[in-house]
């Protein structure tokens, strides 16, 4: 943290970053002044569904299966500007739930300057094992939209490609799901199908992450070469240290756990924490004190987007310090996530800069009071 220092940007870059006294000797058309705030890069935010809303505003199924695509597309452009105007400059968009690849549009929407929100890093319509997603009906011969693409075996490849031609960044797999007996959380692929899906997206540059809650599936996907783990509940002091030494990083989700118990009747802050909370306590522990690099994503749209700083304040309460917090929703996401030019306030770097009140290190609340966003030098909102 530095006091008074000043940001110079031209165009859509930063070109210096430092004291006053050092500023090149250059006409400066716009100043904004911007008195006991702290200036941060653009947050980036590593798990989302813009397609997706509140859980207790519609249930899950719900929305893939009633609500129109029309509508999905609509939500998901207040949702993009929601998240905007939160601070949130980029986004890894974690799969459409049942909206194919409107991802892909939404983004190239942005990018076009057509409708504001975050820089979009997207997967499109992620892979499950065939039998394991939902929707599902009582009447096993009804066919339902999938929230996924369904595959298997050799297929895989032809999959991850498929997806890659019609514009995915990355590639999510479904390490598990709940599809055990007595609809227990159990893995889907196997490390081999694993293995075929990483080097086929690899060969062309696009990584892949698995959402993984047990810890077989969480085993299977970091042997199968995947660059993060999505949720990771069950994740213990053996898994981690996989994890440390593969260098595959964790994206803890904490929000959308809390938000999900809450939703089911827990009444936070009054009654006892329910056990799957008390899990994610412990398993967040155990991946910080392995030294596993946390990369901040909130699972937003299972809660209200633009609440995405509701991770950040959960990570803090969960054991991790305020700075680091602030790296991982900037410098570390932008390393994981192959961004080499933003999460950092640096001359070179694209002007994607916001204020909040006061300190976020000493009060992380502060997140959520953000008053100006700046992105690609374009200033979308200054209160």
């Amino acid at each position: 943290m530095h006091q008074n220092w000043v940001v110079l940007v031209k165009d859509s870059s930063i070109l210096f970053v430092g004291e006053s006294k050092n500023i090149p000797n250059l006409k400066i058309d716009t100043s904004i002044l911007l008195p006991n705030q702290t200036l941060l890069p653009g947050l980036i935010e590593g798990h989302s569904h813009l397609f997706l809303h509140p859980y207790n505003e519609t249930d899950w199924n719900d929305q893939v299966l009633k609500e129109s695509r029309a509508e999905r597309l609509v939500r998901a452009v207040n949702h993009a500007k929601a998240t905007l105007m939160a601070g949130f400059t980029t986004v890894r968009d974690l799969g459409t739930e049942g909206a194919g690849y409107d991802d892909v549009g939404l983004k190239n929407s942005i990018d076009k300057g057509i409708i504001p929100g975050p820089r979009m890093i997207v997967a499109g319509r992620a892979i499950v094992a065939t039998g394991s997603y939902g929707p599902k009906s009582e009447n096993s011969e009804l066919t339902l939209i999938k929230g996924a693409e369904e595959s298997d075996g050799d297929r895989l490849i032809s999959t991850v490609r498929d997806q890659i031609g019609h514009g995915a960044d990355v590639i999510k797999i479904y390490a598990d799901y709940r599809w055990g007996l007595n609809k227990t959380s159990a893995p889907t692929f196997s490390v081999q199908e694993i293995k075929s899906m990483v080097e086929t997206a690899k060969s062309t540059g696009r990584p892949v992450v698995a959402h993984a809650s047990t810890k077989e599936g969480m085993k299977r996907a970091i042997e199968g070469g995947v660059e993060t783990i999505e949720h990771g509940d069950s994740g213990d002091e053996e898994i981690f240290a996989l994890m440390k030494s593969k260098n595959v990083a964790l994206c803890a989700t904490i929000a959308a756990g809390d938000a999900i118990s809450q939703y089911t009747g827990w009444k936070k802050g009054v009654g006892a924490e329910p056990k799957g909370i008390q899990q994610k306590r412990k398993s967040f522990s155990a991946a910080l004190k392995a030294g596993v690099t946390i990369v901040f994503g909130g699972d937003v749209g299972v809660y209200t987007h633009g609440d995405n700083a509701r991770e950040m304040i959960l990570m803090v309460d969960y054991g991790m310090s305020a700075l680091d917090v602030l790296r991982s929703a900037t410098s570390v996401n932008a390393k994981v996530f192959h961004q080499d030019n933003i999460g950092e306030l640096k001359a070179g770097y694209k002007a994607d800069i916001i204020s909040v009140s006061g300190n976020p290190i000493t009060d992380i609340a502060n997140m959520k009071q953000v008053k100006m966003v700046m992105k690609s030098g374009k200033v979308y909102k200054l209160d």
